[in-house]
């Protein structure tokens, strides 16, 4: 496994309860500003092997990409408010503590 996809997998699993980050943040605290596809797949293939919180990762524009429909109600659970099918970020956004905030 490379260095980024382990930061990553070290990112996501460190994203609390009741708080999301963004693709391209996560993509930027694991050391590749313009990685935010590469989070994507990463979400994508191994969010089951490593019980990633997926669905705590969202759009830059505080939306849910994802069109199953079962993101928001897991957020929503964890506390997450939606207003108008967004998450604010200035709310909710975590940074890592390790991580510059860009």
């Amino acid at each position: 496994m490379n260095v980024f996809t382990e930061r990553v997998i070290r990112i996501l699993q460190g994203i609390p309860a009741g708080h999301v980050m963004t693709y391209g943040q996560v993509a930027a605290a694991a050391g590749s500003p313009r990685g935010a596809r590469q989070v994507v797949r990463i979400l994508h293939s191994m969010s089951e092997k490593y019980q990633l919180p997926w669905h705590r990762v969202i759009n830059i524009k505080g939306e849910i990409s994802l069109t199953d429909g079962n993101q928001q109600e897991l957020l929503e659970m964890e506390g997450v408010h939606f207003k108008n099918g967004k998450v604010d970020l200035t709310v909710y956004r975590w940074f890592p503590p390790d991580a510059e905030e860009g």
